[in-house]
């Protein structure tokens, strides 16, 4: 049986954008972004300029949340990615998954992020209409 993760993976690696919701002060600020997702350490990766207010943002918070749709107008088919997590700067690790699917963005010599996701929620109606499929990260012990 499949687990609930590697649904959740083939559902992200399906999309390229994820919208990606921070605060700082109590001032919310949700936007879209590029994202490649790291099957190897389930992740998302993304490139966000320094000027940015939700870049300003989750370098004074760095818990966030995020959102994957599929837009559709059949109930059926609905499909759909709550997260959490944490932002941490990007790495080399980073830097190859982002440019292997992004090559263009190269140029810009963005500044990379990594999401770390500690919960994950994948609402998928093909499964059966509300179904739900949760991942939740180990704690350090």
């Amino acid at each position: 049986m499949r687990s609930a993760l590697d649904t959740i993976a083939d559902f992200v690696r399906g999309h390229h954008v994820l919208t990606l919701a921070t605060s700082r002060d109590g001032i919310p600020y949700a936007t879209p972004l590029f994202y490649a997702y790291d099957d190897a350490r389930n992740c998302f990766v993304f490139a966000s300029s320094e000027e940015t207010e939700h870049t300003a943002q989750m370098k004074a918070n760095p818990s966030v949340a995020a959102g994957i749709a599929l837009e559709t107008d059949t109930v059926g088919k609905i499909r759909g990615l709550q997260c959490r997590g944490r932002i941490v700067i990007g790495d080399a690790a980073d830097a190859r998954c982002y440019f292997a699917r992004f090559p263009y963005a190269k140029v810009m010599r963005p500044t990379l992020w990594r999401l770390e996701p500690s919960w994950m929620k994948l609402t998928d109606n093909r499964l059966g209409f509300g179904k739900k499929l949760i991942w939740e990260a180990t704690p350090p012990s």
